[in-house]
C-alpha cells in the first residue's frame, strides 16, 4: 500500500512540475519571442511562423534552443526573404530549454 501511495506522490509531483515548465516556456516566449514570431506562433513580417515550422517539428529540445540562444545570421540565416537575422537571445539555459519545449510541444497543437 505503501509502494502505491509513494508511486502516485511521485507521478503528481512530475505532473506538476511539467505543467510549471510549460507555463514558464509561454510567459517567457510571449515577453521575448511573440514580438516577431506571433503571439501564437503565426508569424510577422520580421519573424517566420513557429506553428507548423518544419525545423521546429523535426529537430529536437537541444537544436532549438541552440537557435534562441545563438540566433542565426550569416550562412545559417534561413529565411532571407525577412528582413532581420533571428538575434541571440540573452536568456538563461533553463529559460531557453522551456522555451523550446513550448515551441515543440504546445505551440504545435
Amino acid at each position: 500500500m505503501r509502494k502505491i501511495f509513494w508511486l502516485s506522490v511521485v507521478v503528481i509531483v512530475i505532473a506538476f512540475a511539467e505543467n510549471a515548465i510549460a507555463a514558464e516556456g509561454k510567459a517567457t516566449f510571449t515577453n521575448v519571442c511573440a514580438a516577431c514570431h506571433g503571439q501564437k506562433g503565426e508569424g510577422s513580417p520580421i519573424g517566420p511562423a513557429l506553428k507548423g515550422n518544419e525545423f521546429i517539428k523535426n529537430s529536437d529540445i537541444a537544436a532549438i534552443k541552440q537557435v534562441i540562444l545563438k540566433g542565426r545570421s550569416g550562412k545559417d540565416r534561413k529565411y532571407p526573404n525577412l528582413p532581420a537575422d533571428m538575434p541571440a537571445q540573452a536568456l538563461s539555459d533553463a529559460d531557453a530549454e522551456a522555451v523550446a519545449n513550448y515551441e515543440k510541444n504546445d505551440l504545435q497543437k
